[in-house]
């Protein structure tokens, strides 16, 4: 069975370690096992990694606009229905890249067997 790097499975929503089975059971709900090869997923856990992410990312991406659109010779109205569209497109991007975002994040930890620090992980230095 070929491996398949975490990120590009990541990509494509599929488990780290075989590149086929689904990761999730729902929109962010993640499997407890792969259902191709039995990897447990609930060894890592991504927090609010992924959120920071791809907040970060689009509003990048989309904070030019939202700056430009008040100095826009439009009239008051087209300005009120850019910034809308504006706000669909936000809100759009950020469902559609989270799921990917949180699929990535999850690969790269189990594969890497991140884990979380310790207080008594820090002491033992």
């Amino acid at each position: 069975m070929p491996k398949s790097t975490p990120i590009l499975a990541g990509l494509r929503l599929r488990c780290g370690q075989c590149g086929e089975g689904r990761l999730y059971a729902g929109y962010l709900k993640l499997n407890t096992a792969c259902p191709a090869c039995g990897r447990d997923m609930t060894a890592a856990d991504t927090a609010d990694g992924p959120a920071f992410f791809v907040g970060f990312g689009v509003l990048v991406l989309l904070a030019p606009f939202l700056f430009l659109l008040p100095m826009s010779p439009m009239p008051v109205v087209a300005k009120v229905f850019a910034f809308a569209a504006l706000c669909a497109v936000l809100i759009g991007l950020c469902l559609v890249l989270l799921p990917i975002a949180k699929a990535v994040l999850l690969n790269l930890q189990l594969h890497h067997d991140a884990e979380e620090v310790t207080a008594s992980d820090i002491k033992d230095r």
